[in-house]
């Protein structure tokens, strides 16, 4: 929550910046957001469209003020504000500097991006391998988006986008006997899609084969669920995120794969709208153009399954090579079968920290004291506070302590109503 508040704040500023001093940042804020305006609606706040590269560095930050200053003690008249408040406290001056400087640095990103799509509109081959290489590799930042929305849904390369052109003169296609690539040459910027269809196997496949044989029944499961997502509807984020977190160089192989599959099928004379999966490609592409267009349908067909063997052969050869510690590949039978979390990697680097006692503190030793006072932690039905008392609901008040138990850890009395207790701790009681 401490997050979500800072990162609301960092866009609020950003909003009023823009709008009082847009053009001295080189941003147009009177543009409706989305498209290649560059701007965005987050929670209804119009603002610099970021992506997730703004929103993990906000949060970095707020995990950083979170560790250094949650527990901090302040004066007592100033209690109200410890822990979380003071936390999103600092982030609010902290957001100042760090809104302006973003009005100042991000437009101009931006404009590189833009610039970037109008070379490769008309790079041909080339511009089809850069444009789908970026698609793929810029997936972590979130900022992929900003490459291929101008041509699938925007006038990059024809006006209304390749989805909307695609659609509206595919009748047309279906019935010429003229090559696709002669008829939409625009069509080439959509081909991103396959690499979810064909690559998604190889790279399930490998990681099954590469697995230990005790482990493959639990890594097919695994696999089966997320390969059939990404090749049928295209969302692939399951499947790429598992060897991105395991090993950031294959991923950067992934995108390189799926970029020459797609100039490959561009030379071949494969185009259309090929931004999904398989349901994508035989709905919009495939049947539509089978009867006058069937040998590029086949080529296509054959050049992908190709590409499906590539993906295999490369990626078990770099596992095996370097020892990539894929899912099933452990000793440990049951460790790498999953995706880890950050707890897991936080516990891996502390090593043998977890065997050291926790430093002292003061907050927790009153709580250890009032939670044992009111009869445990099973005695607790409901647990709330207001501005200055810990109230709680208990279930047997007969195993409630005295006040003695409870002013032993600080408090400075307890009210008692039947099941329902007071404890008066002062504005620390967050």
């Amino acid at each position: 929550m401490e997050a979500v508040v800072t990162y609301l704040t960092f866009n609020y500023f950003i909003s009023t910046m823009l709008q009082l001093f847009g053009s001295s940042f080189g941003v147009n804020f009177k543009q409706a957001a989305g498209g290649e305006s560059g701007l965005k609606l987050i929670a209804g706040i119009k603002t610099l469209d970021t992506g997730i590269i703004g929103a993990i560095f906000i949060s970095a930050i707020v995990v950083y003020l979170h560790n250094r200053y949650f527990e901090k003690k302040l004066p007592d008249f100033l209690g109200i504000f410890q822990g979380s408040s003071y936390v999103v406290v600092l982030g609010f001056f902290a957001m100042l500097p760090i809104a302006l400087l973003t009005c100042y640095i991000w437009p101009k990103i931006q404009f590189g991006i833009s610039s970037l799509q109008a070379i490769l509109a008309t790079s041909g081959v080339v511009g089809v391998w850069i444009y789908t290489f970026l698609e793929r590799i810029l997936i972590p930042t979130g900022l992929h988006h900003f490459v291929y929305t101008p041509f699938v849904f925007g006038p990059a390369v024809v006006e209304g986008g390749i989805t909307q052109y695609w659609f509206a003169h595919l009748n047309e296609f279906s019935r010429s006997t003229q090559p696709l690539k002669t008829l939409f040459p625009e069509g080439g910027f959509a081909l991103h899609g396959n690499s979810k269809v064909f690559g998604a196997p190889g790279i399930a496949l490998v990681f099954y084969f590469t697995a230990r044989p005790e482990n493959r029944k639990k890594v097919l499961s695994m696999l089966i669920p997320v390969t059939l997502t990404a090749v049928l509807s295209g969302i692939t984020e399951p499947l790429e995120f598992t060897f991105l977190f395991l090993s950031p160089p294959l991923f950067a192989v992934h995108a390189v794969l799926a970029a020459t599959l797609a100039a490959t099928l561009y030379t071949f004379g494969v185009v259309g709208d090929m931004g999904g999966g398989l349901i994508d490609l035989l709905t919009r592409n495939w049947i539509p153009v089978f009867s006058n267009h069937a040998g590029t349908v086949l080529i296509h067909i054959v050049i992908g399954l190709c590409f499906t063997f590539i993906w295999f052969v490369v990626f078990k050869f770099l596992i095996v090579k370097f020892n990539i510690m894929t899912p099933g590949r452990d000793i440990d039978k049951e460790a790498d079968i999953k995706l880890y979390s950050k707890q897991d990697y936080k516990d891996k680097k502390a090593g043998k920290s977890d065997e050291k006692a926790a430093p002292a503190n003061r907050y927790r030793e009153q709580a250890a004291i009032y939670l044992e006072a009111v009869g445990g932690r099973d005695n607790i039905e409901k647990v709330n506070n207001c501005a200055t008392r810990l109230r709680l609901t208990v279930k047997d008040p007969a195993l409630v302590e005295d006040d003695a138990a409870f002013r032993a850890g600080g408090a400075h009395g307890v009210v008692r109503n039947g099941n329902a207790l007071q404890v008066i701790v002062g504005l620390d009681v967050p």
